[in-house]
């Protein structure tokens, strides 16, 4: 029987739909919340959630919403994303003029797939939701993936998607998309976080002991830049160069300012795009959306608000979706690098298809 399929016991007990996330995305026991977990939008826009912070103070979405806050510009990260997409554009001029090498193109793009499993599968599915467990090979093997896509360390982009998905659409969001498609898709990197975002980094760290915990993300951590610095752009660089006769001028364009940039906004787009436009037949009140070409570009992320329903769910999509990272997540569960694969039963998917069509 394949992994999604398998009966899988924290999925398949018979739960109230108030009660099915009482873990949150975050980790968290929401216990005195429960109302508010149903979809994993632990927050949304018309109720306040009061939690202890490490400081023992109230939290209060409420008057962060109230807060006037001007954001102020990051001028170095705003450099060099500008920098990166103008060299980027140079990069596709040689491309399309005939300018690099096929081999290079071919690499760059096989790079730009074979590592975006790192995040689908490893910091994503993996150490975000904790969809499913993984064995010390698997989790190096996610762990390098990751570091080539060059999107910071393990530790701080899972403890930043918890945030995001606890306070999805409130000001304590990270990429908060109802301040529109450009600061969900990059601005949110060149500007500075608003102060609710700041506190919920800080207060959901207690929650994320796992990651910490988790040796493989504390060495990654630890020597992130050097990774960074050899995975991401040394190496890269080097292949084409010295195996195929490639410029290094052509390769540092290519193999890793083009691949690098494509690679984020791959990404990025499941924060915008996929938050914007595309249906929702799961929970029509929330802003992540079922939109099959970001699921297409990257790796079966792109089914998103079945995501946000089901957070926990290693498939992030309904069997029969195409789903790359669920397949890839698959075969090392069949060879046992992969277990503990969580999944909603089909009862479950089929309440909150009948709750989103008797809400329209």
């Amino acid at each position: 029987m394949a992994p999604a399929q398998q009966n899988i016991e924290v999925c398949t007990e018979v739960m109230e739909p108030a009660l099915e996330l009482r873990l949150t995305s975050d980790g968290c026991k929401d216990e005195n919340n429960v109302e508010h977990s149903k979809n994993n939008n632990t927050v949304k826009q018309n109720n306040i959630l009061n939690e202890k912070t490490n400081n023992e103070t109230d939290f209060d979405i409420s008057k962060y919403e109230a807060m006037e806050f001007t954001p102020r510009i990051r001028w170095p990260d705003l450099v060099v994303q500008v920098s990166l997409h103008l060299v980027s554009i140079y990069g596709i001029f040689l491309i399309v003029t005939n300018e690099v090498k096929l081999l290079t193109t071919l690499f760059a793009l096989a790079t730009i797939y074979t590592s975006g499993f790192g995040i689908t599968a490893g910091v994503h599915r993996l150490w975000s939701h904790r969809a499913y467990k993984a064995r010390t090979p698997l989790r190096i093997l996610l762990a390098f993936l990751f570091t080539i896509t060059g999107q910071r360390d393990i530790y701080t982009w899972a403890l930043d998607h918890r945030v995001h998905h606890k306070y999805s659409e409130t000001v304590a969001d990270p990429h908060d998309v109802r301040r529109g498609f450009w600061f969900a898709h990059v601005g949110w990197l060149v500007l500075t976080p608003h102060p609710a975002v700041e506190d919920r980094r800080v207060a959901l760290r207690k929650c994320s002991l796992d990651l910490i915990e988790d040796p493989v993300v504390r060495i990654q951590q630890k020597i992130f830049i050097p990774l960074f610095l050899l995975l991401n752009i040394l190496i890269p660089i080097w292949i084409p160069w010295y195996f195929w006769n490639e410029s290094l001028v052509t390769s540092f364009v290519i193999s890793f300012v083009l691949r690098f940039t494509t690679t984020l906004n791959i990404a990025f787009s499941v924060n915008s795009f996929a938050h914007l436009w595309g249906n929702k037949p799961y929970d029509r009140f929330i802003k992540p959306a079922e939109n099959s070409v970001v699921s297409l570009a990257a790796l079966g992320e792109g089914w998103h608000n079945y995501h946000h329903v089901f957070p926990w769910d290693y498939r992030t999509s309904e069997l029969g979706r195409i789903n790359v990272s669920t397949n890839f997540i698959d075969f090392f569960a069949k060879i046992g690098w992969a277990y503990d694969l969580k999944a909603a039963t089909s009862s479950m998917i089929e309440i909150e298809l009948r709750g989103a069509v008797m809400a329209l």
